[in-house]
């Protein structure tokens, strides 16, 4: 079968089309013909920074995908050869850009029917990083329109800051504010529902104060930038929740004198463990792909690039990286 894969990790130009042989699913796995898939940060983050794991010869990359089970394992309860899926895929196994791909069915869910796989294909790993900061690190109450404070989502036009939004509009009774810099960004993030757009090019502290706010409740820190943990820590307000899902070097103790909460937020973690609870990104994504469909959320797919080769994966990588990509990018089909 066709996959993109890599030798070494490096830059862009280190993805290259191959060869190799078609997966066999294990007890509880999917065998998945892939039509679909998306880029995300965690791709080109590994291609720069991980080697292929010892003893093979390739790195395969890939989480997003959509597609058709045409097999299933001994054990498979939750589906049958021939259904429409979507997911996010697993760290520790090789990845989705590739004709097949097999995948544990309780991290997998129906696709929305309503969706292309294109479609389809640009909404898991940013649909459950986005469900589980803020129902299961905030714990924000589902689907509970009382008022419940305002959230602050950092990086308000990227991949998960647009679903999120859209979760925290449509499920909770949260204010919203969404940041981003430039006037496409500001106007995608409005239509994504935020109540409020601010400009994270300066203090972030600074941004939210212009609009009359004291602070916030709540801050999604998609991204963080040197020096951005100050301008947080300022914004939130005493006993508040910050979330974070990439690394940093800026010292936390800003946080302390405000009691505040700090969780990270990896979607990765229930797979990578096997969690008892595994089997809620399943549940998971039944549910959005059922708001999906009721037409109470939309994909935040912008752009489909071309077909699934290494070419065409090299410039997605680039634009992922260049930070100025909104929404999400996919590629269908070999």
């Amino acid at each position: 079968m066709k996959a993109v894969g890599y030798l070494s990790r490096g830059g862009t130009e280190v993805l290259v089309d191959f060869e190799q042989p078609k997966p066999t699913p294990g007890p509880r796995d999917l065998l998945v013909e892939v039509r679909a898939v998306s880029v995300n940060p965690v791709d080109t983050k590994r291609r720069r920074w991980d080697a292929p794991p010892q003893g093979e010869k390739m790195m395969v990359l890939g989480y997003d995908a959509a597609g058709v089970v045409t097999a299933i394992g001994s054990d498979v309860k939750l589906f049958s050869v021939g259904d429409e899926v979507y997911y996010a895929g697993a760290f520790d196994r090789p990845g989705t850009n590739a004709e097949y791909h097999v995948v544990d069915e309780r991290i997998v869910g129906p696709k929305p029917k309503t969706l292309s796989f294109a479609q389809a294909a640009g909404l898991p790993l940013t649909a459950i990083t986005a469900w589980e900061i803020l129902f299961d690190r905030m714990r924000i109450p589902y689907g509970r329109k009382a008022p419940a404070g305002t959230l602050l989502v950092l990086n308000g036009a990227g991949g998960v800051g647009s679903i999120m939004i859209q979760l925290a509009r449509r499920l909770t009774g949260l204010t919203v504010i969404g940041t981003a810099s430039r006037k496409e960004t500001s106007a995608w993030v409005k239509s994504m529902g935020a109540h409020h757009v601010v400009d994270h090019s300066k203090p972030i502290d600074e941004a939210v104060l212009e609009l009359g706010f004291e602070g916030v409740e709540y801050v999604a820190a998609i991204t963080t930038t040197p020096k951005s943990i100050t301008g947080i820590g300022r914004v939130l307000k005493p006993q508040g929740h910050v979330n974070f899902i990439d690394d940093f070097s800026d010292s936390i103790s800003i946080f302390k004198a405000k009691s505040i909460t700090i969780s990270w937020e990896m979607m990765f973690t229930r797979s990578l463990f096997e969690t008892p609870d595994m089997i809620q990104q399943h549940h998971l994504l039944a549910e959005i792909s059922a708001l999906v469909d009721e037409g109470a959320i939309r994909t935040t797919v912008t752009n489909i690039a071309g077909t699934i080769n290494a070419k065409n994966l090299r410039e997605v990588h680039r634009l992922v990286e260049s930070g100025r990509a909104i929404g999400k990018t996919v590629l269908e089909g070999f």
